[in-house]
């Protein structure tokens, strides 16, 4: 299935399946703040290092399910399949966007 997104937030789910540092970088706002697992990552730099550490823990791939978005975020749930428990997983991603950048990322089953 093949769902519109905002150009940021496609552009994340294209660079986290090929697994493009640079280019999941350039997503971001460089102040943005991602929260997932329990913990904050705040600016591009500990925004990349995290996802990085999330590719060598897990080897997986996302795939959009739906996008909406209310209240001036942007939720899509994403099926996440991959080498971890439970495989596969719907997951939610909730997106703040500014100036055609992702400010903030908050992940969660």
């Amino acid at each position: 299935m093949t769902i519109d997104l905002p150009q940021p937030i496609a552009a994340y789910v294209a660079a986290d399946n090929a697994d493009d540092a640079d280019a999941i970088a350039a997503c971001f706002a460089a102040d943005a703040v991602v929260r997932d697992e329990g913990h904050v990552h705040e600016g591009r730099q500990a925004i990349v290092a995290w996802k990085a550490a999330a590719k060598r823990k897990y080897q997986y791939t996302s795939e959009p399910l739906t996008c909406i978005t209310r209240d001036g975020k942007t939720v899509l749930t994403n099926r996440v399949t991959g080498n971890f428990p439970n495989s596969p997983i719907d997951l939610t991603f909730v997106f703040t966007i500014a100036d055609g950048k992702i400010t903030q990322l908050k992940i969660g089953a």
